[in-house]
C-alpha cells in the first residue's frame, strides 16, 4: 500500500470520526433528515479502515518480517518497560501511527521517592513531579537529524485512580482521537537516523526541548525531557522506530537497544551515564 493511500485513509479515518460524534451532538438540539442507524455509517466505516490498514501491515509483516535496527537506549538511570513487543506485537494494540513495536518505559529509580502505583479511589490524580520519570532526560538514540520537535502542549495530571482511568478511556480519548495524531502523542520529537529508519519520542515535557527541527545531534545527547502529554495515563517514555517521518503514514520498525535489548513487560534495566547497560533480571551486564 503507498505512503499516499495510507495518508489518505488515515484523513478518512479521522474525518469519519468527527462525522460520527458530530451528530450526536447535533441531536441534542434538532432532529436530523434520516434515520437513526444510519448516524452509525461514518463509525462502521473508520472501524472497516483500520481493519483493512491493519490487515495489510500484518500481511506485510509476515511476508517481509522487518529486522531489528541496534540503537542506543533513550534514557539512563533505573527503569522498567511497560507494553512492550517483547510480550505481543503490536505491542500497543494497533499499527497505527507506527507503534507496531513500540514500548513505554517509566522511571524505577532503586533510591528516593518510588513511583506511586496505581490506586482506585484517592488521589483522584497527581501531579508529573510526583512521578520519578517526569524530567528525566531523554537522549538521542544515535548521530541524527531532527525532523519534527515540539512541546507546546501541556502536561495533564495522571489517569492513575478508577475515575481518571474511565475519564482517559471514555472522554479524553475520544477527544484527542478527533484531535488528531499530535493530541495522541503530545509533544514529540521525530530523529532520521538514516537507512529509512526514523526514532519517535512521544509525550514529551512542555517547554523541555532543546533541539529544533533541522538540528544535527550525536548519540547522546539530550534532546529534553520526559513528560506527560498527549494520551498518556502519568509520565513516561515513548519510544518507537519507523520507517518514515510521517506518523500517520508510516510502519514500525523492530528495535534492539544496545547493551538492553529489548526489555519485556516489567522488566527492569539499569543504563549509566555512558551507556553501559545492567538487565537486573540476569544480572549480566553488557
Amino acid at each position: 500500500m503507498s505512503v499516499g493511500l495510507r495518508k489518505s485513509a488515515a484523513v478518512a479515518q479521522r474525518v469519519l470520526w468527527l462525522v460520527f460524534f458530530a451528530q450526536f451532538v447535533v441531536r441534542q438540539f434538532m432532529d436530523l433528515p434520516y434515520n437513526y442507524w444510519v448516524s452509525w455509517l461514518p463509525a462502521l466505516g473508520a472501524i472497516a479502515i483500520s481493519v483493512t490498514m491493519s490487515r495489510a501491515v500484518r500481511r506485510q509483516i509476515v511476508a517481509e518480517p522487518p529486522a531489528p535496527v541496534e540503537v542506543a537506549p533513550p534514557v539512563t538511570g533505573r527503569w522498567s518497560a511497560l507494553n512492550s513487543p517483547a510480550d505481543k506485537v503490536p505491542s500497543h494494540g494497533t499499527h497505527s501511527l507506527g507503534q507496531t513495536y513500540a514500548i513505554d518505559i517509566t522511571a524505577e529509580p532503586a533510591e528516593g521517592p518510588a513511583r506511586p502505583k496505581p490506586v482506585w479511589f484517592w488521589p483522584v490524580a497527581r501531579s508529573g513531579p510526583a512521578y520519578p520519570a517526569f524530567g528525566a532526560p531523554l537522549h538521542a538514540v544515535a548521530d541524527a537529524t531532527v525532523v519534527h520537535a515540539e512541546d507546546g502542549q501541556r502536561d495533564h495530571l495522571s489517569r492513575s485512580s478508577l475515575v481518571g482511568v474511565l475519564y482517559f478511556w471514555l472522554i479524553e480519548g475520544v477527544g484527542r482521537t478527533l484531535g488528531g495524531t499530535r493530541r495522541i502523542v503530545g509533544n514529540h520529537v521525530v530523529l532520521d537516523l538514516g537507512e529509512g529508519t526514523y526514532a519517535v519520542y512521544a509525550h514529551v515535557q512542555q517547554g523541555s526541548l532543546a533541539v529544533r527541527a533541522g538540528d544535527r545531534v550525536v548519540a547522546g545527547q539530550r534532546l529534553g525531557g520526559c513528560g506527560n502529554s498527549g494520551n498518556s495515563t502519568e509520565p513516561h517514555v515513548h519510544f518507537q522506530l519507523m520507517d518514515g517521518p510521517d506518523l500517520d503514514t508510516a510502519r514500525g520498525v523492530p528495535f534492539n537497544w544496545r547493551g538492553v535489548g529489548v526489555p519485556a513487560n516489567g522488566e527492569k534495566f539499569t543504563v549509566d551515564a555512558v551507556g553501559a547497560a545492567v538487565e537486573e533480571a540476569s544480572g549480566k551486564v553488557n
